[in-house]
C-alpha cells in the first residue's frame, strides 16, 4: 500500500475548489494580504523561525506522530500542493520509495495537509513563514509534540 497516491484531476479540482470557498482562499506574496485564508475556531499560527536541517528532520517526525494520533492506520488525508500535484496521504506508512512528497515546511509554496472533511488542517504559508493549525484535536496534539521550528505565536483564537 502506497502513503502517497497522486490526486486525479478530477479529485484534485474537486479538493482545491471546496478548499477555495470553505476557506475563503486568496494566496497573496503581499503583507497586506495575509493571512491568506479564513479559518475556523480553534486555530493558533506560529512563525516559522530559522532552522538547521535537524530542526527539519524534528518538524518532519513530530508532524508524522501528531498526524498518526489523529488518524485511523487506514486512513488518508489531503496532502496539498498549491499549483502543483496534490496526494492522499497515510501518515501511517512508510515513505517508502515515493518520487514525490510534500513536506511540512512551506518552502516556497503552500502546502496543506487537512482531514477529509476539513475538520483539522496544517497549513504553510511560505511568503508569511507561518504554519496555521485549526481544529481543537490538532491543536492539542501539536501542543504535546510542538515542532522546534514553531516560534512565536503570530494569531490563535
Amino acid at each position: 500500500m502506497k502513503n502517497w497516491i497522486p490526486l486525479s484531476d478530477d479529485q484534485d479540482h474537486f479538493v482545491w475548489d471546496n478548499f477555495y470557498e470553505s476557506f475563503n482562499f486568496r494566496p497573496s506574496v503581499h503583507s497586506k494580504d495575509w493571512p491568506s485564508f479564513t479559518l475556523p475556531n480553534p486555530y493558533i499560527t506560529y512563525k516559522i523561525t530559522d532552522y538547521t536541517d535537524s530542526d527539519l528532520d524534528d518538524l518532519e517526525e513530530k508532524c508524522v506522530k501528531t498526524l498518526r494520533a489523529l488518524t485511523e492506520p487506514s486512513e488518508y488525508i489531503y496532502a496539498l500542493d498549491w499549483q502543483h500535484e496534490s496526494f492522499f496521504y497515510n501518515p501511517h506508512l512508510e515513505k517508502g520509495s515515493a518520487d514525490w512528497t510534500l513536506s511540512f515546511y512551506p518552502d516556497g509554496d503552500y502546502y496543506f495537509f487537512l482531514q477529509k472533511d476539513f475538520k483539522w488542517g496544517y497549513l504553510g504559508h511560505p511568503w508569511e513563514h507561518t504554519i496555521t493549525l485549526f481544529g481543537a484535536e490538532l491543536v492539542r496534539q501539536i501542543e504535546i509534540n510542538k515542532p522546534s521550528l514553531f516560534g512565536a505565536v503570530v494569531r490563535r483564537s
